[in-house]
């Protein structure tokens, strides 16, 4: 892979994780719900989780898609299946300290496991292998896979401390409730594009 290629990859890999999606909306709401240290192996699954889906799709993958497109319906399916489910988890979570609370972050996993049904990803992952490693050698996909993995730590992080800096401020149960019913509305509305595409 060329400099000019890779440094086009940067700008990609960084524009399209720190911008809102599923991923980040969970860690903005686990950062204000659990903090950050009990978020912190929510945010390494997902780092991890989606090095390893571009790995395996650009050595691959991407084959069985042209050959079974029936596999992008059910995929889709699965996707909002799940989404709607984490998002009814955030609108119930309760309140951190409270000697009721059920909730916890998703293990690492579990974030991990994420990647595979997050309609963000797929498309990220695909985008990138196909333009900047259109040979799909080993090296290339690693690189690419690295290199999101890397930036995926600072930027997931950055939506975790963007969460905990809100904890003081929702202390109070109502703004808890109320922000965790638009994280959850947000979350649902990431799946407008999958949908209606």
């Amino acid at each position: 892979m060329s400099t000019e290629l890779f440094l086009a990859f940067l700008g990609f890999a960084f524009a399209t994780l720190i911008t809102p999606g599923p991923n980040n909306l969970m860690l903005l709401a686990s950062g204000a719900n659990f903090g950050l240290k009990r978020t912190l192996p929510h945010m390494l699954g997902i780092a991890i989780g989606f090095g390893v889906m571009v790995v395996l799709v650009g050595t691959g993958l991407m084959v069985a898609f042209d050959k079974v497109p029936a596999l992008e319906t059910v995929l889709k399916a699965v996707s909002v299946v799940f989404l709607l489910w984490l998002a009814w988890k955030i609108a119930h979570a309760a309140a951190p300290g409270s000697s009721g609370a059920q909730g916890r972050p998703l293990r690492f996993i579990e974030a991990a496991a994420f990647q595979w049904v997050n309609p963000k990803a797929w498309p990220m992952a695909l985008s990138a292998v196909a333009a900047y490693a259109p040979d799909r050698t080993l090296a290339a996909v690693g690189l690419l896979a690295l290199t999101f993995c890397v930036i995926a730590l600072g930027t997931g992080t950055a939506w975790m401390a963007v969460g905990r800096h809100l904890r003081r401020w929702l202390a109070d149960p109502a703004r808890l409730r109320a922000f965790n019913w638009t994280m959850a509305a947000l979350l649902v509305a990431t799946l407008v594009p999958v949908l209606f595409a």
